[in-house]
């Protein structure tokens, strides 16, 4: 008797699947790691490979989500670009694409929560800011709501 597949969290995110976004019934399996480090997985159903960034800033970003933190702390204390090249040790363009992206995918998701869920810009940052807030102590039933805000906002 074969052993039960482990239930993974993500989704097929293939628009062209059958199980495109949907729990319920997915058959998707781990297969290693990609060049970039992070876990691969595959839809069985249309034979897609995919990454856990894919629809995230660290989508085919081969620096480690360590360092991009160190970048965000460092930027955000007020460091400049060539400050943070100095002390973390990565090119100056590599910190400016990081920054570009994650500045980019920010505004994107939050042009969508005013404009396709007709929230206002305070209730964004409310929004924001209570989840940072509580993100240690949230229960499994925010937790379920935020996956599914996160669905809504990567395939936007």
């Amino acid at each position: 008797m074969a052993r039960p597949r482990k239930n993974h969290k993500v989704i097929c995110q293939n628009d062209k699947c059958d199980y495109y976004l949907k729990d319920d019934g997915k058959d998707i399996i781990s297969k290693g790691i990609n060049k970039a480090r992070h876990k691969q997985y595959k839809c069985l159903h249309c034979d897609t490979y995919f990454t856990d960034t894919k629809g995230t800033p660290m989508f085919n970003l081969k620096t480690s989500e360590k360092k991009v933190k160190s970048i965000c702390i460092e930027f955000m204390e007020g460091n400049g670009i060539r400050s943070i090249e100095r002390k973390l040790h990565i090119h100056r363009d590599t910190v400016c694409d990081i920054l570009n992206k994650l500045g980019k995918h920010a505004k994107e998701m939050t042009d969508y929560l005013v404009n396709n869920l007709k929230l206002s810009t305070i209730e964004v940052d409310e929004l924001f800011a209570t989840i940072q807030k509580k993100r240690k102590n949230l229960t499994q039933k925010e937790i379920n709501s935020l996956v599914e805000v996160r669905k809504l906002l990567q395939h936007a």
